[in-house]
């Protein structure tokens, strides 16, 4: 019978491990998923590194922005979350949070199902011990069973779209959701000028974002320059800060000021987890601005700011984390319609999956070497 590898850690620090699993049997529900590109995401990173707040079921797989296709699937597997057909040779990408759709927040407050109280996690909740073993992305496939899991969500991509490309989907997808949250508590208008904090793949896709959803004006802060910084102005950020360069609070928030003109920014967004970055962007944003944390996906320690200077300032403070399964069509939408505008694949560093190839993945994103270290699998599938 053939084999399929999987890669596990056993802890934090702890080094890759690839293991061998069976083929297994594929459920009436369930399809089995060829993994051609999964990212390594910043929350693998802080898991890696210890910082994740909760229990988890070491060992296991991580990776959860991955594009694949389906190899094999049950007689009832036959429709995506949006009701598209599947089959046998369809693209598809699995979110990593995927909603019960029976708890508190799933029946009452949809719109914030992403707080769901017992959700599906690929790639951070489930064990390496549950059969049969392919919970993640940094695998040759993942296992999908919706009776098993019932609440795993499976969202088709189109035909023609690299799976490098749906690989960013998931990532995209939060950032959209920050956006929209800011238009919807009137924060974020056509026209504005924004300011995005953190120049990681976040940040990078943050600047796509935020033109495409309106935004008459992008400047990014981080570092940086190389790869970064160039990165972030290759996908239309009208001017770049380096925080390498400028070492102060005072002088950053001087140097957006200056660029931005007038009064301040209408939008600061944070995408870099940075407890120094609250107190920097409050003072880079216009009196009645929008100030939105979407960095803080892990505790990285209480921000030192000021109330008074909020209330004072007469600013909005939104805080927006992951998304829901209604947003995700949106991430899917954008890379499609822009796959030809930005410079998509360029974000990407591709490693091999080896055990080496994912030690290198993990330390070249850490050290900020890349800007999305990428997984692939099967070359073949990604071209």
């Amino acid at each position: 019978m053939e084999q399929i590898r999987v890669c596990t850690h056993d802890g934090p620090g702890a080094k890759p491990v690839i293991r061998t699993v069976p083929w297994p049997e594929i459920g009436k529900k369930a399809a089995l998923i060829k993994v051609g590109a999964c990212g390594v995401c910043g929350t693998d990173l802080h898991i890696l590194k210890g910082h994740w707040p909760k229990p988890l079921p070491w060992p296991f797989t991580l990776g959860h922005e991955l594009g694949g296709v389906i190899v094999e699937c049950g007689a009832e597997f036959t429709e995506d979350f949006m009701s598209k057909p599947l089959q046998v040779g369809s693209k598809v990408m699995i979110p990593p949070l995927m909603p019960c759709g029976r708890c508190y927040y799933c029946i009452h407050y949809p719109e914030s199902a992403n707080k769901c109280l017992t959700p599906v996690y690929y790639g951070r909740y489930l064990g390496f011990d549950k059969a049969p073993h392919m919970w993640g992305g940094w695998a040759e496939y993942v296992y999908v069973d919706l009776d098993m899991l019932p609440g795993t969500k499976i969202y088709k991509l189109p035909d023609d779209m690299s799976l490098r490309l749906g690989a960013l989907s998931e990532p995209l997808t939060s950032c959209i959701r920050a956006f929209n949250r800011a238009t919807r508590a009137g924060g974020f208008r056509w026209g504005d000028t924004v300011v995005i904090q953190g120049s990681g793949p976040i940040g990078i896709l943050a600047v796509a974002a935020a033109q495409e959803m309106g935004a008459g004006r992008v400047i990014c802060v981080g570092a940086p320059e190389t790869p970064r910084l160039a990165l972030a102005r290759k996908f239309g950020a009208e001017a770049t800060v380096d925080i390498e360069q400028l070492k102060t609070p005072e002088q950053r928030i001087k140097a957006v000021r200056d660029i931005v003109g007038g009064f301040g920014a209408d939008l600061v967004m944070d995408c870099s987890g940075h407890p120094t970055a609250g107190p920097e962007g409050i003072e880079m944003l216009r009196d009645g601005g929008t100030y939105v944390e979407m960095g803080q996906f892990t505790d990285a320690g209480s921000i030192n700011t000021s109330w008074h200077r909020i209330c004072t300032k007469d600013l909005n403070v939104l805080g927006s984390w992951g998304f829901t399964g209604n947003d995700l069509p949106l991430g899917v939408d954008m890379l499609y319609r822009t796959r030809n505008k930005y410079p998509w694949l360029d974000m990407q560093t591709i490693y091999p999956f080896t055990e080496d190839g994912i030690v290198r993945a993990v330390a070249d994103a850490m050290a900020m070497k890349t800007v999305k270290s990428t997984i692939v699998p099967w070359p073949e599938l990604v071209g």
